[in-house]
């Protein structure tokens, strides 16, 4: 790591999280060890080098699928309740190194402080609501039809559970994944992305702290920072049981395929195409907030930004208008820096996809009300900081219909509900979806069976942020995968049912008897 990088107090936070110049990226539980290439993780924040990492090869995969094996089978034999008082441990260790976690999130992802910090509060969050849950894998009683009899349902672990992450959400999806699989009794296998390697190792760092703590073996956690290889062998390996998997839609088509192949279980968090619909019943400074909110907060690489608002012809002007103040009043610059509102996108890659796509939506028509453009000059060296712009369009454009990871706002015009929910739904993901209106009829029809077809659907709030307690996940191309809160655990048992006969004979079916 650069020696002389110490805005924000960053290099101490760093070695707080046991972040070196050099890292092994392969871990059990115990120490690091790794056998691949060296990979180096630059801050889209600077564009200065923070840390390499010697990433794992095949035989360190191996050796970690050893040992998850041999932990499960100790792990998923303590009580489900002594499982969830390991994760509340990781809940308070989240909570004493928030901080610290928080502002790396900053700066190797490149999201605003603000932001970061409230990814680990997600982590804390979902600790608790795990701990809760032990308590609760609840099973089913019935009545057999047999006299004599008693029938139940019971969940079990599945065994091993591989979790393959994005880079925009580097920490909080791998605990919403983990939190769960845990407290269910499985052990977890994490390959993060190549883009954020340092933050999986920060969470493996604290997680092995809880395992020394209590004594418990290795394998129970394990992250390998890889390249795609290794994740196509975590894909198609046998003995993982469950694939959860957060990315794009293409790869997770692939990843779908692959392990259902394999007749293996997998959950998919794919691509987001999110609308707001502003109805002429708004309350406008409301919509105005949510949508430049969920436009703009993470630089629009979020799976739940807001890509698209369908505004009522009534209040379109004036939503429009009240947009472009807003944007002309937005701070961009470095994400540490708690008075900037954006920061900069992940990498150079980004920021060229995010040219490609404004360059397609004025070719196809769309007129850019608050024009994009790469920033340059002091502060902005990395070369990764965006203008958020803002573009009125057709929601058939092909552009529109794509996800593009960028803080570019398409602004559609509606004249009936009926039409602004066709608009909605007209897209090939399914993912969040919100209404702003202040007319209970609007509302309750949004959220009806005429309604929006997504996972999440909103109302007076906007497309962005999830509570831990609901599950999160979407439908159609965002793969129909749901993580997090709710009854979200079934998703990591396999469901079993149960026949006890205590009586001195065996009913047979259909009144077959056999004289022996």
């Amino acid at each position: 790591m650069s020696k002389k990088e110490n805005d924000f107090g960053i290099e101490e936070s760093l070695k707080n999280l046991g972040i070196k110049d050099e890292n092994k990226g392969t871990s059990t539980g115990g120490d690091y060890f790794a056998s691949g290439k060296i990979l180096e993780s630059y801050s889209p924040v600077n564009g200065k080098l923070i840390a390499k990492v010697q990433t794992s090869g095949n035989e360190d995969y191996r050796r970690v699928m050893e040992t998850a094996e041999k932990a499960f089978k100790e792990f998923r034999l303590i009580p489900a309740p002594k499982r969830g008082e390991i994760v509340r441990q990781l809940g308070q260790k989240l909570r004493q190194y928030k901080d610290d976690l928080g502002k790396l999130v900053s700066y190797e992802m490149g999201k605003s402080l603000q932001e970061g910090l409230g990814e680990v509060q997600e982590m804390i969050d979902i600790c608790d609501f795990a701990v809760g849950v032990s308590r609760q894998l609840h099973g089913y009683t019935m009545h057999s039809e047999r006299p004599g009899h008693r029938m139940y349902e019971q969940y079990h672990p599945l065994g091993i559970v591989g979790i393959i992450t994005a880079f925009n959400f580097p920490v909080a999806v791998w605990s919403w994944n983990t939190a769960l699989a845990w407290i269910c009794g499985n052990v977890t296998i994490w390959k993060p992305s190549e883009k954020t390697p340092l933050c999986a190792i920060a969470c493996q760092n604290i997680m092995n702290e809880v395992l020394r703590e209590n004594d418990l073996p290795e394998g129970i956690s394990s992250v390998l920072v890889a390249d795609h290889e290794i994740g196509q062998q975590l894909v198609d390996d046998k003995k993982i049981a469950l694939v959860s998997f957060t990315g794009s839609t293409r790869v997770g088509r692939m990843v779908s395929s692959k392990v259902a192949e394999r007749f293996g279980k997998s959950i998919l968090e794919l691509g987001g195409n999110n609308a707001i619909i502003i109805s002429k019943e708004a309350d406008i400074d409301m919509a105005v907030i949510g949508a430049v909110f969920g436009a703009v907060g993470t630089a629009g690489q979020r799976c739940t930004s807001t890509r698209r608002l369908i505004i009522h012809e009534e209040v379109y002007e004036e939503v429009k208008n009240r947009l472009v103040s807003a944007y002309g009043q937005l701070k961009i610059g470095n994400p540490l820096d708690e008075s900037n509102h954006v920061g900069p996108l992940i990498d150079k890659d980004a920021v060229r996809q995010y040219e490609a796509s404004i360059a397609k939506c004025k070719e196809e028509g769309g007129n850019f009300v608050t024009e994009g453009e790469v920033l340059q000059g002091e502060g902005y060296e990395s070369g990764c900081y965006v203008k958020p712009c803002i573009a009125e369009v057709e929601n058939s454009y092909g552009i529109v219909q794509h996800e593009t990871f960028a803080p570019i706002l398409y602004l559609i015009k509606y004249t009936t509900l009926e039409e602004a929910i066709a608009l909605q739904n007209d897209v090939p993901q399914g993912l969040s979806s919100a209404i702003m209106t202040q007319n209970l009829r609007e509302a309750e029809l949004f959220l009806s069976h005429a309604g929006s077809d997504c996972g999440i659907a909103n109302v007076n709030i906007g497309t962005s942020g999830a509570e831990i307690g609901g599950a999160f996940g979407g439908e159609k191309e965002t793969g129909g995968g749901r993580e997090s809160g709710s009854d979200v655990w079934k998703y990591y048992m396999r469901r079993q049912t149960n026949t006890i006969n205590y009586t001195d004979s065996l009913p047979l079916a259909q009144g077959i008897k056999f004289d022996l």
